[in-house]
C-alpha cells in the first residue's frame, strides 16, 4: 500500500511542482509589472487577494486568471494524495521515528524509508548520502582534488524533498540553523541549503541505523565516543 500511495504522490508531485514554478514565476512578473513586489507574501492569502484585484489588460487579466486556476486545481488534485500519505506514514514506526526530527514530516519520511529501504544495504553514512545524490562531485588532476557541485545521481524527487525540507530542518535544529546561516552569508543560499539537505540525510541515516528519535542521535552526536559523533563529523558524510 505504502508504495503504491508513493508512487502516485511522486507522480503528481513532479507535475505539479513544474508546473508551480513555472505558474508562480509567470504571475510574479505580471505583479512586477504592475509595481507589486511581494516576494513570497504574493502567496499568502492576501497577497493572492491583491493578485487578483489588479486592474489589467483584457489579455493580461485571462492569463492571470487561468494561471490562478491552475494553481488550485493541482492543489486540489495533491490533496487527497497527501492525506493517504499522511496515514501510511503515520502507521509506520519508522516513518513515526524519522519524523521526530524536525524539518522532516510524512512525506519525506516515508519517501526515505520506500526509496532507501532496509539500512543494512548501506555500510556507512557516505554511501546513503551517495545514492542520493547528494555527495559533492569529484574532479582530480594529479596531486589536486577539487569537489564541484553535487552527483545528483540517485532519487531526484527525495533529493528534492530533502533540499525542500532542509529550510524547516534549520529553523528547529541549532546546529543546522547556524551552519545554514554561515554558508548563506559566505557563499549563497543554494549552496547552504544543499550542505543542510546533506547532513540531514546523514542524520536520517543513523535514526534508522540506531534505531533511536532525533533527541538520541543528537546527543550521540556530541559524545566523542560515540560511532556516530565520529561518523558524523566527517566531511560530505
Amino acid at each position: 500500500m505504502g508504495n503504491g500511495i508513493y508512487d502516485s504522490y511522486s507522480s503528481i508531485a513532479v507535475t505539479w511542482c513544474g508546473c508551480e514554478r513555472g505558474s508562480k514565476n509567470q504571475l510574479q512578473h505580471i505583479a512586477l509589472n504592475q509595481g507589486v513586489q511581494k516576494r513570497w507574501k504574493l502567496w499568502s492569502q492576501n497577497g493572492l487577494e491583491l493578485l487578483k484585484q489588479l486592474e489589467l489588460e483584457p489579455w493580461a487579466g485571462q492569463r492571470r486568471d487561468t494561471l490562478l486556476e491552475m494553481l488550485e486545481q493541482f492543489d486540489q488534485r495533491i490533496q487527497p494524495v497527501e492525506q493517504a500519505v499522511k496515514q501510511a506514514a503515520e502507521g509506520n514506526p519508522r516513518s513515526r521515528r524519522l519524523q521526530t526530527h524536525p524539518g522532516v514530516g510524512p512525506v519525506i519520511s516515508l519517501a526515505t524509508i520506500l526509496t532507501m529501504g532496509e539500512v543494512s544495504r548501506f555500510p556507512d553514512s557516505r554511501s546513503w548520502v551517495s545514492y542520493l545524490g547528494l555527495n559533492p562531485s569529484e574532479n582530480s588532476s594529479g596531486m589536486r582534488r577539487r569537489l564541484g557541485g553535487i552527483s545528483k545521481q540517485g532519487n531526484p524527487f527525495l533529493r528534492y524533498l530533502l533540499v525542500e525540507g532542509a529550510a524547516s530542518a534549520a529553523k528547529g535544529d541549532p546546529n543546522l540553523g547556524r551552519m545554514y546561516a554561515r554558508l548563506k552569508a559566505r557563499k549563497h543560499h543554494g549552496v547552504a541549503k544543499i550542505a543542510v539537505a546533506r547532513k540531514l540525510a546523514v542524520r536520517l541515516y543513523w535514526m534508522e541505523r540506531t534505531e533511536k528519535r532525533y533527541p538520541e542521535v543528537v546527543r550521540m552526536q556530541g559524545s566523542q565516543s560515540h560511532l556516530v559523533a565520529e561518523s558524523m563529523s566527517r566531511p560530505f558524510e
